[in-house]
């Protein structure tokens, strides 16, 4: 595979997130509510474009879902409970780093759920999201597709580099193992969730930097957004009237260890 260029790839990546600002704003003045859910194989590249998508939006509008393994007190609620905390509010945006597919995937194939608990899963599925479509949600759904050369790379690239070790976890090494039931595993989980009301997005994602452009491009084509007009700013001069500054002397500053070029 011809990789992207990677000056191509940088430009029309600040276009993009340009438009992803645009949109933060119409978000926030007509009080929309969009969740938009990321899963896939391990190494898929779900967290590279998740990153991109938040890097220049704010915090306070546009949030990060990834949650940790349920506690006991969560285990004995309604499964889908502890994600409907995460849900927006009007005017907010959620991006779920994995979500309530996790007992589709990763549950049913290690034994985290029972059976029974799978299969009310699956009839259960497609009404709940229903039910959010119903209540204003706008809710879209992204999986990550990666070769297996290429997850292999990844892998590989993760357990040798310092600062990607903390990506690599025993349950990469067990998914490879398990890598026929991961599949059969996402099959019926689309055969039963892959509605038209509610449909999958399948991003190939081999090309790391064209998946990340698909995605967020597509995403942005989902909502009928237009750019919010502000209203033109006048810095007042700064008035430091009556302020006598404490000595320099008296503060404690971080060492300077770096030289100026």
């Amino acid at each position: 595979m011809v990789r992207m260029n990677k000056k191509l790839y940088e430009k029309e990546l600040v276009r993009l997130q340009i438009e992803l600002v645009k949109l933060q704003e119409w978000v926030k003045q007509e009080g929309l509510k969009i969740v938009v859910i990321f899963e896939g194989r391990d190494a898929a590249g779900k967290g590279g474009v998740i990153k991109r998508i938040m890097e220049r939006l704010n915090p306070r509008i546009c949030r990060i879902a990834a949650l940790a393994t349920p506690t006991e007190r969560e285990k004995s609620q309604w499964y889908f409970q502890r994600y409907v905390a995460h849900l927006p509010s009007a005017g907010e945006i959620v991006l779920f780093d994995r979500s309530w597919y996790n007992r589709a995937g990763v549950e049913k194939v290690m034994g985290f759920c029972t059976d029974d608990e799978y299969e009310e899963f699956l009839r259960s599925c497609p009404e709940f999201e229903r039910m959010l479509q119903r209540s204003g949600i706008v809710l879209l759904k992204y999986w990550f597709s990666v070769s297996d050369e290429e997850q292999e790379k990844r892998f590989r690239e993760r357990i040798n580099t310092p600062i990607k070790r903390w990506k690599f976890s025993p349950m990469d090494l067990e998914s490879r193992n398990r890598w026929a039931e991961y599949s059969e595993a996402k099959d019926k989980m689309f055969t039963y969730t892959d509605g038209r009301q509610c449909p999958w997005w399948v991003v190939p994602s081999d090309d790391k930097r064209r998946a990340r452009l698909n995605c967020i491009s597509h995403l942005l084509e989902q909502v009928d957004y237009q750019e919010v007009v502000h209203p033109p700013i006048e810095l007042p001069d700064i008035n430091k009237e009556g302020y006598i500054r404490s000595p320099l002397d008296n503060q404690l500053f971080v060492p300077d260890k770096y030289e100026t070029e």
